[in-house]
């Protein structure tokens, strides 16, 4: 069984990663930071997704290497773009909640699109996962879920911009039950991918030559 170090410190991202890689049934062991006893927190200083991702899994890399000998790392990075925001926030979704008042996301975008007319509140999300291995190989999965902005905040799962993210069925991804969200996310996208990818390594036994 292969093992992954989940390169981050957010709960809700292990959480969703593990009932992601469950519903694909794939024989994976995943490890957090602080399982381990690592306490990291790579500057996410690129100007892209992937350049994030890569940031993350690279540091957690070093950190770990050589003790984490035969240890996978799986890293991504993700964001909500709005088009009547010019595809903001974008690679700053993060930042946006942090610098919003009472580090309220959701209101403070609900309150910078109000008045938008509803034909022009298409968003979507969008997530990159880095996965690399343990020769130093670098594997990347992109995901995207199409959806529009909703004039309120409405369900209590998920996190981040899930309340106001409504889907294609009409509710909004904190409205969707977890298995549900999962099938449509981006990160779900994403980590479908990734995970198709880990089966085949664990079936094959090697790895194919990466992007680095």
């Amino acid at each position: 069984m292969l093992k992954v170090l989940i390169a981050s410190n957010n709960a809700h991202k292990h959480q969703e990663l593990r009932e992601i890689f469950a519903l694909c049934d794939s024989p994976i062991e995943f490890i957090t930071p602080r399982e381990i006893g690592l306490y990291l927190e790579p500057a996410e200083t690129a100007d892209t997704y992937a350049g994030n991702a890569q940031l993350k899994a690279r540091g957690f890399a070093r950190a770990v290497a050589p003790r984490g000998a035969g240890l996978w790392v799986m890293a991504d990075d993700s964001g909500l773009e709005v088009d009547a925001l010019a595809g903001r926030p974008g690679i700053y979704s993060s930042r946006y909640h942090q610098q919003a008042p009472n580090g309220d996301g959701c209101q403070a975008l609900l309150e910078e699109m109000a008045g938008v007319p509803e034909e022009q509140r298409t968003a979507r999300f969008r997530a990159v996962i880095v996965l690399i291995a343990p020769n130093g190989n670098e594997y990347l999965f992109e995901g995207v879920c199409a959806g529009r902005i909703g004039h309120e905040k409405l369900g209590a799962n998920g996190f981040g911009f899930d309340p106001v993210f409504v889907t294609d069925d009409g509710r909004t991804m904190a409205e969707l039950p977890p298995e549900a969200k999962h099938r449509i996310s981006h990160r779900g996208v994403a980590a479908r991918q990734a995970a198709e990818f880990l089966r085949s390594i664990n079936l094959a036994g090697t790895a194919p030559a990466g992007t680095a």
